[in-house]
């Protein structure tokens, strides 16, 4: 395998979760409104989106380490609902 494919292969591995750590930090910024809070949120968008990207990578590898393969559909529930808690708590879901 050449070093331009293997950079491939890792890209496309990380799209899912970069592309729902993105879609989670805008939605917080764009539906900031629903989420009115005392309390202002810990970190920023990208703050945000970077966490939960790290988060949702390292579910995918645990996917990938219990199934031995890539792209099956219990990875990537485990995905959306690490990366949903995750970004609970990045909000302080937990406190009033």
């Amino acid at each position: 395998m050449t070093a331009f494919n293997l950079i491939n292969q890792l890209l496309n591995f990380m799209a899912p979760a970069a592309a729902v750590a993105l879609l989670l930090g805008l939605s917080v910024r764009l539906f900031a409104g629903f989420f009115r809070s005392k309390r202002p949120p810990a970190h920023g968008w990208i703050a945000q989106a970077a966490i939960v990207f790290i988060a949702g990578v390292v579910l995918l590898l645990a996917g990938l380490l219990v199934f031995g393969r890539d792209g099956k559909m219990a990875s990537y529930a485990l995905l959306a609902v690490g990366a949903a808690t995750c970004q609970w708590l990045l909000l302080r879901g937990g406190k009033a």
